[in-house]
């Protein structure tokens, strides 16, 4: 008799649950009461800069959520509702909500989503544990647990006993060591499925360079990224008093407040190229060009070999980068097909001089290279040249090594809030081959190039 009455009520849960599901993902009516609670209009729970981005998320067209904000913005809250909600419509699905050092998972997101559950009303639904740290949904046994990057294995090991990992959450994820350690983490979770969300919710760091910025440049389709701020939330759920401290400090720290308050990310005073435009460039326009110039940076080992065409544009000093090639180790072979495949009519090709064996290789390929006129200041006076285009139009989907290393360079500090003379050698392989495929068009006057 006990267990047919266990059995019942979670029958009632599991259609409870499923009344909810459907209902508050409407944003409609509310549900019959849960638990101890009472499921609420989702409307109520998450601010009105999400309802575009939560019927996205119904429609089920990208994987990957970049959620920027600054403070207020209620981007934790959405990422944590979206989590919970999805959890009861998806009797298989998982999560895991990560933080890049584990002892601040307690304080932060646990604590979040215990206070989604009860601003859902949903209370009822849910057992929180501690020991480990997961929250476990009654009527199917459905987890979201909580895990540090800073116990690697402990994500390797990561595993569900029913179900699969549907939903990851990056809590601050700028915090993380960069794109390579999301991409590792990702591989050890997002198995076993057919169906994914990642949450990734951040404030802008205030440099550009920094890897977040870097990586959200490069478009992927796979990917949005939404930016909301806490002016879109409403007053009452965030107090006077927070309104009142944002609101002073715009009158005082206007840049604070922009990046604190408003999620914008701050420019940094050490980029080199201030003159960068990310945008498509299509076949229509690319079969226009009739300034194409071509170069070529070597590299050897974990350095990447780069060819870039790039259209310049004398009337208007535009550089546009159209076509990249970009891998480590490319084998000589390789790499004259791949030119050969954007370079149909055997148009010359500018190549470090530094590599003339290299240079020869292609030459005994087809590719009819010439070497870079390199010589005392040949650098400097490239990349001044290039800083003093109106613009350096680059598509970042056809070219994004080319799109991050343009944004990503920097000034070296000089340890005393400057900068040091010079431009660093390094990150900086699409910047060589620009330069030697424009050698021709940035000659000084009177020299012969």
């Amino acid at each position: 008799m006990g267990q047919k009455n266990t059995e019942d009520k979670t029958a009632v849960l599991q259609r409870q649950a499923d009344a909810f599901g459907r209902i508050a993902v409407r944003g409609a009516e509310k549900a019959e009461p849960a638990g101890t609670g009472e499921a609420k209009r989702l409307t109520e729970v998450i601010a009105p800069a999400f309802y575009g981005l939560h019927r996205e998320l119904l429609r089920e067209r990208y994987t990957h959520y970049w959620l920027a904000g600054g403070r207020g913005s209620g981007k934790s809250t959405f990422a944590g509702a979206e989590i919970m909600i999805g959890m009861m419509r998806h009797p298989q699905a998982n999560a895991v909500v990560l933080r890049k050092v584990e002892r601040t998972l307690r304080d932060s997101v646990f604590e979040q989503m215990n206070w989604t559950m009860d601003a859902l009303g949903v209370e009822g639904f849910w057992e929180a544990r501690l020991s480990p740290m997961e929250l476990r949904y009654r009527p199917t046994g459905q987890r979201i647990l909580f895990r540090g990057a800073d116990q690697p294995k402990k994500l390797k090991s990561t595993k569900v006993s029913q179900g699969y990992l549907r939903y990851l959450w990056f809590e601050e994820v700028d915090e993380f060591s960069g794109s390579e350690e999301i991409r590792s983490i990702i591989q050890s979770l997002m198995r076993g499925g057919e169906r994914f969300e990642a949450f990734y919710t951040f404030n802008p760091p205030r440099s550009r360079n920094a890897w977040v910025n870097r990586e959200l440049a490069v478009p992927r389709e796979d990917r949005i990224v939404h930016r909301s701020d806490y002016r879109t939330v409403p007053r009452r759920w965030l107090g006077e008093q927070f309104i009142r401290e944002a609101e002073y400090l715009r009158d005082t720290r206007p840049e604070l407040y922009a990046h604190e308050y408003l999620g914008a990310a701050g420019e940094t005073g050490g980029a080199v190229f201030r003159n960068i435009v990310l945008r498509e460039i299509g076949d229509e326009e690319i079969g226009g060009f009739d300034r194409v110039r071509r170069g070529i940076d070597w590299g050897f080992g974990a350095d990447p070999f780069v060819y870039l065409a790039v259209q310049f544009d004398p009337a208007g000093r535009r550089a546009l980068i159209f076509h990249e090639y970009r891998q480590a180790g490319a084998a000589f072979a390789t790499a004259a097909r791949e030119i050969r495949k954007e370079n149909r009519l055997c148009e010359p090709v500018t190549a470090d001089s530094a590599e003339p064996r290299s240079n020869a290789e292609l030459r005994e390929r087809g590719i009819r290279v010439r070497a870079a006129k390199k010589g005392p200041g040949s650098v400097r006076h490239g990349i001044e040249w290039l800083r003093g285009l109106n613009e350096i139009v680059i598509d970042p989907v056809r070219c994004p090594g080319a799109a991050q290393e343009f944004l990503g360079y920097e000034f070296e500090p000089d340890g005393c809030g400057g900068y040091r003379d010079g431009f660093p050698d390094r990150d900086n392989h699409a910047i060589d081959a620009a330069r030697y495929a424009l050698e021709r068009d940035m000659a000084r006057p009177g020299v012969k190039i």
